[in-house]
């Protein structure tokens, strides 16, 4: 990513100026291109939220650990008051007063009186203690501390950091496989629109031929069947150009969708082959180290590892420390407490054996991951050898197809000549300016292939950020349809 981030500052002068007002051609290089993918487009841009959300989910898990505390408030109305009913004690309490004051022990009639006139009304009043009135609200705040829960706050934490790491691998493969997106599509454009030249050479050939084939069949130099093939090839040929030239138009609007930017965009890095690259352990060596793929996998095993923890820890008690404190009362009894605070543990001893099936069925899920990782690795290694393999057949190719190339050339120049002589018909020389177009068409594609190939490779290695640094080595040979 270094790498990719001094492409992005070496080209931040330049990117104001893609901004101007449009004009016919655009010019872009590929670095340009890089820098303007990593910057605008949606895919990456996306990934970069995923990175931002795992990264808030870690820190989420950060507050597992602290304590909880809660604000609550809460009004009731109850059914009747609460209290102790001593009026079943009214009868008995008459009898015994009324026994003491008929005994005869007071005789006095001026403290009898004023006795039962204190006994009456006490009689007569409710004797229903209230303790709490139906009506009652407060206003109170609760702590919870957790202490020991097991290893499952651990397990937690650990599982945000590799989600959280998962998703910059993810990040990874996105910007990686954006810039094998952009290869494609980048030399996508410079071979149509190359193809379009060649095109475009084949058709004002034909033209001539044809002018000539109607100029001497007129003076019966030729047969009529000469000069009618011509114009099959003068047709054929145009149609191939006008196919050319929409194959040029649908792969500059997918390259404008790669970029996230519209514009006419005119492709100034060439094509190119190497002779010569790594071997082919170098790329499996860093393709078993970078790949994000397979990162992403390992990451998936370590945590499927937690999970089997974190199953692991509902057998373990959970102790937590806890407080509470009422801040305001509304007709809440006094005799309740104001404050308290305490420590709590939980031993759950039988489930239905939901526990130990759930543990069971972390520990194969890390075994399938498991597995997965090695075929991953497996798959990975095969994949970098069949890429290596098909890049260096295309290298392979580009020798005969430049020997190709120079028969080609000379062939045509051969006809050519043998045709002012008048030794040769203008058959034979369509049918050498035709192989010549196609042996530089295949020249194109060839090249095309290979550094299609090579993006792919540096994907698979996990390094495809060294693209551009590939596209500058001295021994790069640019390919281009009219040079060798």
């Amino acid at each position: 990513m270094k790498t990719v981030l001094k492409i992005v500052i070496a080209t931040a002068t330049a990117l104001p100026t893609l901004g101007l007002a449009q004009t016919d051609k655009q010019m872009l290089s590929l670095e340009e291109a890089i820098a303007v993918t990593l910057t605008e487009n949606p895919a990456l841009k996306a990934a970069e939220y995923e990175e931002r959300a795992a990264q808030q989910e870690r820190r989420a898990a950060i507050g597992l650990r602290m304590p909880q505390i809660n604000v609550t408030g809460a009004y009731a109305y109850l059914g009747k008051d609460i209290g102790v009913d001593f009026n079943n004690l009214k009868d008995p309490t008459r009898e015994f007063a009324g026994k003491i004051l008929g005994s005869g022990l007071i005789t006095d009639p001026t403290i009898l009186q004023g006795i039962q006139g204190l006994l009456n009304p006490m009689l007569e009043a409710d004797w229903f203690l209230k303790v709490q009135d139906r009506s009652l609200g407060f206003v109170g705040g609760e702590v919870t501390l957790p202490i020991w829960m097991g290893g499952k706050i651990n397990a937690a934490n650990r599982a945000a950091k590799i989600n959280e790491k998962s998703a910059v691998e993810q990040g990874n493969q996105t910007r990686n496989a954006l810039i094998s997106e952009l290869v494609e599509r980048y030399f996508g454009l410079s071979l149509a629109t190359q193809v379009v030249a060649v095109r475009q050479q084949v058709v004002d050939g034909m033209r001539r031929h044809l002018e000539d084939a109607v100029a001497l069949e007129k003076n019966g130099m030729i047969a009529q069947s000469e000069r009618l093939y011509v114009e099959f090839k003068m047709a054929e040929a145009e149609r191939e150009l006008a196919n050319a030239k929409l194959q040029v138009q649908t792969v500059a609007s997918a390259l404008s969708n790669t970029l996230g930017r519209e514009n006419n965009w005119q492709p100034i890095t060439t094509m190119f082959i190497l002779s010569q690259v790594e071997e082919l352990a170098y790329y499996q060596d860093l393709a078993q180290a970078r790949n994000p793929l397979l990162n992403q996998v390992s990451l998936k095993r370590q945590l499927a590892e937690e999970g089997v923890r974190a199953q692991r820890a509902e057998f373990l008690p959970q102790v937590a420390a806890m407080g509470g404190a009422s801040f305001y009362n509304y007709q809440v009894t006094g005799i309740l407490p104001r404050w308290a605070v305490g420590v709590g543990v939980n031993i759950k001893l039988f489930d239905g054996l939901n526990r130990e099936y759930k543990y069971s069925a972390a520990k194969q899920t890390a075994r399938r991951v498991g597995e997965l990782q090695n075929k991953a690795g497996q798959d990975v290694a095969i994949l970098v050898e069949k890429l290596y393999n098909q890049m260096m057949n295309y290298r392979n190719q580009m020798t005969s197809i430049d020997a190709s190339l120079a028969f080609a050339e000379e062939y045509l120049r051969m006809k050519q000549a043998a045709f002012k002589e008048g030794m040769s018909s203008s058959t034979d020389l369509i049918d050498a300016e035709l192989n010549l177009a196609g042996v530089r068409t295949e020249r194109l594609q060839a090249a095309y292939n290979y550094d299609l190939l090579l993006a792919q490779l540096l994907e698979a290695s996990g390094i495809s950020d060294e693209f551009p640094a590939y596209a500058r080595r001295n021994d790069a040979r640019p390919i281009h349809f009219d040079k060798k």
